[in-house]
C-alpha cells in the first residue's frame, strides 16, 4: 500500500506570489482601474492644451521679478510644478487611498475573504500579495503618463536632455510615494471599518493642515518626507515659490528616505499581523 506524499503549505513568499498572479488582472479590469485613467489623463490633457497655446503663440504662465519685467516660464518649470502640484501632491496619495484601503475591505464587502483564507497559505501572504499587485497596476499606469507630460511640456522653452535626470528622480519618488501611501492605507484598510473617511481625512484634511502650519506635526505625515526629495524648484519670484516654500521644509535627503522606508516597512508589517490575526465575521 503506498502513501500519498502531503503537500506542504507554500512558504510566504511563494503564497504572496500566487496571490499577487490571482489578483493583478483583477485590479486592472476593476473600476478603479477606469478611475486611476481618468486621474492620469488629466495631466496629460492639460500639457496637450498648453502645448497648443504655445503653438498659437501665445503667452504662457509668467512670473514677474523684482525690479524687472515679467519673464515666461520655461518648460522644465511647468513640469516642475505639474509633478508637485498634480502628481505628487494629488493623484499619488489619492491612488494609494482608493487602492490601498481596498486590499482587504473589499474582500470583507464582497464577503469572499473567507474562500481566500481557507486556502493553505499565511493570511498576511494575501495581503502582501495583493498589495504587490496595487504597486504594478499603478505604477504601470502613472508613470508612462509622467513620461508623456514630460514629452510634451519640456520642449516649450526648455531642453529634454537637461531635464532627463530630473525625470528619472520624478519617476523614482513618484514610486516611492505609491508604496508608501499604499503601505499605509494597506494598514487602514485592515484595522478600521470605514477605512475610505478616515484615509480622505488623513489626506485631504490632517496632511493639508499640518503641513501649513510651523511645528512638529508635519513630521506625522508622509507628503513632509515626499516632499523634502523632489528635484525642482518653483522660480524665484512670485505665488508659485511662496507656496512650495510654506509647505516644503526639507529635511535632508538621507533623513527623509530613512522614515519613508521605516512608515513604509512598519504600516506593512502591521497590516500583515492584523489580517493574520483578525477575526472577520461576515454581515449576513
Amino acid at each position: 500500500m503506498t502513501t500519498q506524499p502531503q503537500r506542504t503549505a507554500p512558504g510566504f513568499l511563494t503564497a504572496s506570489l500566487r496571490v499577487f498572479d490571482l489578483s493583478l488582472s483583477e485590479m486592472l479590469w476593476s473600476r478603479r482601474t477606469i478611475f486611476m485613467a481618468l486621474i492620469v489623463a488629466a495631466p496629460i490633457l492639460i500639457s496637450l492644451f498648453l502645448r497648443a497655446l504655445v503653438g498659437l503663440g501665445l503667452p504662457l504662465f509668467e512670473e514677474s521679478r523684482s525690479g524687472g519685467p515679467p519673464i515666461r516660464m520655461t518648460g522644465p518649470a511647468i513640469f516642475g510644478m505639474m509633478i508637485w502640484g498634480m502628481y505628487l501632491r494629488f493623484i499619488v496619495p489619492v491612488l494609494g487611498l482608493f487602492y490601498g484601503t481596498s486590499l482587504i475591505a473589499d474582500e470583507v464587502e464582497d464577503k469572499t475573504i473567507t474562500y481566500l483564507f481557507t486556502r493553505p497559505i499565511p493570511r498576511g501572504a494575501v495581503l502582501v500579495g495583493k498589495y504587490i499587485a496595487y504597486l504594478a497596476c499603478t505604477t504601470f499606469v502613472v508613470l508612462p503618463s509622467v513620461v508623456v507630460v514630460y514629452l510634451l511640456v519640456v520642449p516649450m522653452r526648455g531642453s529634454l536632455g537637461a531635464a532627463f535626470p530630473d525625470l528619472l528622480k520624478d519617476l523614482l519618488l513618484l514610486g516611492l510615494g505609491l508604496a508608501v501611501y499604499g503601505a499605509v492605507f494597506a494598514f487602514v484598510g485592515a484595522k478600521f471599518k470605514r477605512p475610505l473617511l478616515i484615509g480622505l481625512v488623513f489626506v485631504f484634511v490632517w496632511e493639508q493642515i499640518v503641513l501649513a502650519v510651523p511645528g512638529y506635526l508635519k513630521q506625522f505625515t508622509v507628503m513632509f518626507y515626499l516632499q523634502a526629495i523632489v528635484p525642482h524648484a518653483m522660480p524665484a519670484d512670485g505665488f508659485l515659490s511662496l507656496a512650495q516654500g510654506l509647505f516644503r521644509q526639507t529635511p535632508s535627503l538621507p533623513v527623509s528616505l530613512m522614515w519613508l522606508a521605516v512608515i513604509w516597512a512598519a504600516a506593512l508589517w502591521l497590516a500583515t499581523r492584523i489580517v493574520a490575526r483578525r477575526e472577520y465575521v461576515l454581515e449576513q
